[in-house]
């Protein structure tokens, strides 16, 4: 029986002391090593299947012939099974193995791509991305607690890196591959481009990982409750907050109907997960300091750099027309430099005279000074002027997530890995819901304010401004002997000269308000949380405790 150490500080969580290394795992080597690169590779190729679809959602409408209002749905469906898979993922891979539970849901992922692009209508493709979206969620919380479980002490926090990787590596690789297969290979590999690369994943976890045994005996505590409530719920929140906007909100019966039930639905599943013998997680562990600051710290930061990515590519498209493929560098200077900075800062965060939260800090004032730099933004950017905004995110992203990781997870024990680690994933991917919401919520309500101001200073001044002619008209005069025709195309360019102006400004209206984010994330990581050091492999001379 596992022994159980005194909580950490009044009112903390239990935290249950490792238990003896189980007789199947084999001694640390290049076989381990190979194992936890398939389930990390595994993890990319779910991250690749979410953000590349997502990204090429109007090639694939265009291709699929399906509208802009259906589309949506496609993409709520699938980040609503992704995320709820996530919460109660852990209890089945201790349940069925982490060896033979990612090998089976790597190969679903992959398999589900197959008969994508030949769906034949919205509702079928909606369903198989539902199960595909259940199948890529499973993945991410298995790879935390393989980095936690398989790797020795000394080179933990390079787990915990390399699981950050999911959260900035991925997602800013998304646009260049989408780019990548739609101009040079073709559309339907938007959907195929997983396959090859889950193949060999699923090989180094056969090979590596060790196999562990199946625990059918936790059937008999199995919690239906949780499950029967926890699942519609989640899915029912992360589609408000995907469709929310699109609907506009609570005047829609259908976002009233599914916050109402789905609030009140996931009311019962914390309390049911709070008094329940074998829960999916863990409620209490909120009662920690470290818990509470890193898992809301986790929320705002994935949601601030997916903020800060879409940012860019929302005005290279909208204002200056730029297919994928031309905003592909963009993306790439934040994607590729992470191979080298993610292993830098875990190494830097691995030191004990390294306090994480001052690294956690120091990469939120690097953030919101490219917020900074993105209030900068006018009607006259182009590709190359984000880049210095980019580099900023190179070191601000990797200084941000390995930070928290490390908050949310060294201060528990190894036994505890299974029930932060769908916790800590669920949040995660939320965040990803949040970031949507927020964004297309702000854009939308700061640019139809701005035209607004704009049209009604156009309205005030127009007397005053007729003494400087009428530059649009006059060089589209020449266009058409058509008068009525010519007036109606410099309304046309007028609005869409207002359209753009409007939009450029609400977008410096996200940056400033991302500014005082960062800054009131950086103050409440150096207040809040406590600080926690890298794990160390046992020394012969330490004496047992």
């Amino acid at each position: 029986m596992n022994t159980v150490a005194p909580a950490q500080a009044a009112g903390g969580p239990v935290i249950h002391a490792a238990p003896p290394r189980p007789s199947y795992i084999p001694p640390f080597g290049l076989r381990t090593v190979i194992g936890c690169l398939g389930m990390l590779l595994a993890v990319h190729v779910a991250g690749f299947n979410e953000h590349v679809t997502e990204i090429g959602l109007s090639d694939i409408r265009g291709a699929m012939h399906i509208g802009h209002d259906e589309g949506t749905w496609v993409i709520a469906i699938y980040e609503a099974f992704n995320i709820a898979a996530m919460a109660f993922t852990p209890w089945f891979y201790m349940t069925f193995s982490i060896y033979r539970f990612s090998i089976f849901m790597t190969a679903a992922l992959a398999l589900f791509s197959i008969p994508a692009p030949f769906m034949p209508d919205v509702t079928s493709l909606c369903i198989l991305r539902a199960f595909q979206g259940l199948a890529g969620g499973c993945l991410p919380p298995v790879l935390m607690t393989v980095m936690l479980k398989y790797l020795p002490p000394q080179i933990r926090v390079f787990g915990i890196g390399g699981y950050a990787m999911s959260a900035t590596f991925g997602p800013n690789l998304g646009l260049p591959l989408e780019a990548f297969w739609f101009e040079h290979v073709g559309w339907h590999w938007l959907y195929w481009e997983i396959i090859p690369t889950a193949v060999l994943a699923i090989a180094m976890m056969a090979y590596g990982l060790p196999r562990d045994p199946m625990h059918f005996e936790r059937f008999e505590k199995f919690n239906w409750l949780g499950i029967l409530v926890g699942l519609p719920a989640i899915c029912s929140l992360v589609i408000v907050l995907y469709q929310g906007d699109r609907l506009d909100w609570f005047r829609s019966p259908v976002i009233t109907d599914l916050a109402f039930w789905g609030g009140a639905a996931f009311i019962v599943f914390v309390i049911n997960e709070a008094y329940h013998p074998s829960p999916y997680f863990r409620i209490q562990y909120w009662r920690a300091r470290n818990i509470q600051a890193s898992l809301l710290s986790l929320v705002g930061i994935l949601a601030i750099c997916s903020i800060m990515g879409n940012i860019p590519a929302t005005y290279l498209e909208a204002v200056r027309g730029y297919r994928p493929i031309q905003a592909a560098p963009v993306a790439l200077v934040v994607a590729l430099p992470q191979l080298i900075m993610l292993p830098l800062i875990a190494a830097i965060c691995n030191s004990r005279r390294v306090d994480c939260r001052f690294v956690l800090a120091g990469g939120m004032l690097c953030l919101a000074a490219a917020a900074w730099l993105g209030t900068w933004l006018t009607v006259d950017w182009v590709r190359d002027n984000f880049y210095l905004i980019q580099i900023l995110q190179v070191f601000g992203q990797p200084m941000t997530v390995i930070p928290t990781l490390m908050l949310a997870t060294m201060a528990m024990g190894p036994a505890d890995g299974p029930f932060i680690s769908g916790m800590v994933n669920m949040l995660k991917g939320l965040a990803n819901a949040v970031a949507f919401a927020l964004f297309g919520a702000l854009s939308r309500r700061r640019e139809q304010y701005h035209s607004t101001m704009l049209l009604d200073h156009h309205g005030t001044h127009q007397l005053a401004l007729q003494g400087m002619g009428d530059p649009i008209g006059g060089q589209l005069a020449a266009t058409s002997p058509d008068s009525a025709h010519v007036a109606r195309n410099t309304l046309q360019v007028f609005h869409t000269y207002v359209h753009e102006q409007a939009l450029v400004l609400a977008l410096n209206d996200i940056y400033y308000i991302l500014i005082w984010v960062c800054l009131g994330y950086a103050v409440m990581n150096l207040i809040l949380p406590r600080r926690v050091y890298p794990p160390q492999a046992p020394s012969p001379d330490t004496p047992a405790r």
